[in-house]
């Protein structure tokens, strides 16, 4: 699998090679594979710019998924494009002491699990949330967290 990895923002040092091996464990777990994803790692008006031109709305949020290829169709599968803004999570991660490299970890998980189809609005977000505590913990028990391969 082909993981293009666009590191496009200074405020958390993100691993590569952590980036690749969470994918990896998500789409496993998940018992999915693609030959093809792209993950961004932007600043917070490159994520707003993208939310106000795909979503309308000039805020800025944790993380933008474009999906393109479904696992199931067959054939080639480029299953999308994820963009994640850590400045966010360092923001969250101060407010809520907690660790901004796993709160990039978990937007990054839910970035792929939106590639994969679910989603976090309305009926369906109970499923979202289960998946991503599930991945998480999974992620956790593997020791495999943006950063730590730094």
């Amino acid at each position: 699998m082909d993981i293009h990895i666009f590191d496009q923002q200074f405020d958390l040092k993100i691993s590569h090679s952590s980036v690749e091996d969470i994918v990896q464990e998500v789409l496993s777990l998940e018992e999915q594979s693609c030959d093809e994803v792209s993950i961004h790692f932007v600043d917070t008006p490159t994520i707003c710019k993208l939310h106000k031109q795909y979503f309308n709305d000039s805020s800025t949020t944790d993380c933008i998924s474009f999906p393109i290829d479904s696992p199931e169709e067959g054939g080639y599968c480029l299953l999308g494009e994820v963009f994640v803004c850590p400045k966010t999570a360092i923001e969250y991660a101060k407010k809520h002491n907690t660790d901004p490299h796993q709160e990039t970890t978990l937007y990054l998980v839910h970035g792929i699990l939106h590639l994969l189809g679910y989603d976090d609005q309305y009926e369906a977000e109970p499923e979202m949330r289960a998946a991503e505590e599930r991945q998480m913990k999974n992620l956790s028990k593997r020791n495999l967290v943006l950063g730590t391969n730094i």
